[in-house]
């Protein structure tokens, strides 16, 4: 794999830099949420039960609750298929969304 975007949209983009690994940057909001949604779902079933998958967040600009809800999105999604998946680098914005929605161990654990 190489940083050739494997999903972009609305600014958004998903990266499969190496494998195992994926990147996201750019805005993750209400704008870009869907497009992101299925994309990372895609590139998830893609990636089948090989090595856990790490998703480097530290790229994403703008995140709100909308954004969170495809990460929770892509955590059951790499559940359902017996992939693990965990993020790194959340942005503050998703930290906070965390917290306050009590979802801060989830997003640190990852499935």
């Amino acid at each position: 794999m190489n940083d050739t975007p494997v999903a972009s949209t609305g600014g958004f983009v998903l990266e499969a830099p190496a494998a195992g690994q994926l990147r996201a940057r750019g805005p993750l909001t209400f704008a870009t949420a869907r497009a992101a949604r299925l994309a990372g779902i895609a590139v998830l079933s893609a990636a089948g039960r090989q090595a856990p998958l790490v998703m480097d967040c530290a790229g994403v600009s703008a995140a709100d609750s909308a954004g969170l809800a495809v990460l929770l999105d892509w955590l059951a999604a790499a559940k359902a298929t017996g992939q693990q998946l965990r993020f790194t680098g959340l942005p503050a914005g998703f930290a906070a969304l965390a917290r306050i929605s009590d979802l801060t161990e989830l997003l640190d654990r990852g499935v």
